[in-house]
């Protein structure tokens, strides 16, 4: 696993898998998780500090997500054009994973 989160901060992976697999897929999954959870803390009557806690628990994946597919765009050497797109949907997507 640390091998795995080591590659995709370095941008180690091939663009499509960085933002599809672990961005879009596997933040995403975490994400909702987390909301779920927050959801859940808030009506068990938990305090709110609980909650928040709970929704920002994805945060430091996001980021990771977010740098690793920055840094596997900026490697990609085909269209540049797709990397570009990449770049600016995985930064809406993060702030969508944190704002939401």
């Amino acid at each position: 696993m640390r091998n795995t989160l080591t590659a995709l901060w370095r941008g180690d992976f091939p663009l499509g898998q960085a933002f599809w697999h672990y961005a879009i897929a596997y933040g995403t999954i975490a994400n909702i998780l987390a909301t779920a959870a927050a959801i859940a803390a808030v009506l068990a009557g938990l305090p709110d500090a609980v909650a928040i806690g709970l929704h920002f628990l994805p945060l430091p994946y996001v980021v990771m997500a977010v740098v690793g597919v920055w840094r596997s765009a900026d490697k990609y050497r085909e269209d540049p054009t797709w990397a570009g797109i990449a770049k600016a949907a995985v930064i809406v997507w993060g702030a969508l994973m944190v704002f939401v």
